[in-house]
């Protein structure tokens, strides 16, 4: 696959980097902010797995590969500046590190952090 159009259509920071934020397909839910990296692009694109870019590891994040927590990507939305991408997934179980199923699982209700959704999974 030559990825070199879409690869062209974006923008990406000083570091080579690109926000990426996970939608489940079907039902809207937005499970997490990660970011993504040329290789991370062209590797999801060609596999349909999506793969991220670990800023602390420093290296390609496969999402799923150790916790089993797979994201396929359903389509590949780009926003009007290039700047940050939009995935439409279909996640199998919790898409946090912390077994939630969103990484949105707090909200502020009465001026106060609110835990809104129990874990799903194990923490990671």
């Amino acid at each position: 696959m030559d990825a070199s159009e879409i690869l062209n259509a974006l923008a990406f920071d000083r570091d080579g980097l690109v926000a990426a934020v996970a939608q489940q397909h079907d039902t809207g839910e937005v499970l997490m902010l990660a970011w993504m990296n040329r290789d991370a692009v062209v590797e999801t694109l060609a596999t349909r797995r999506v793969c991220y870019w670990s800023r602390s590891r420093r290296s390609l994040w496969r999402k799923g590969e150790t916790s089993g927590h797979v994201q396929r990507l359903v389509e590949l939305r780009i926003d009007c500046d290039g700047d940050a991408l939009l995935l439409l997934v279909d996640q199998t179980s919790a898409a946090c590190h912390t077994g939630q199923r969103s990484c949105f699982f707090r909200a502020v209700r009465e001026e106060r952090v609110t835990t809104i959704a129990a874990p799903i999974a194990a923490p990671a």
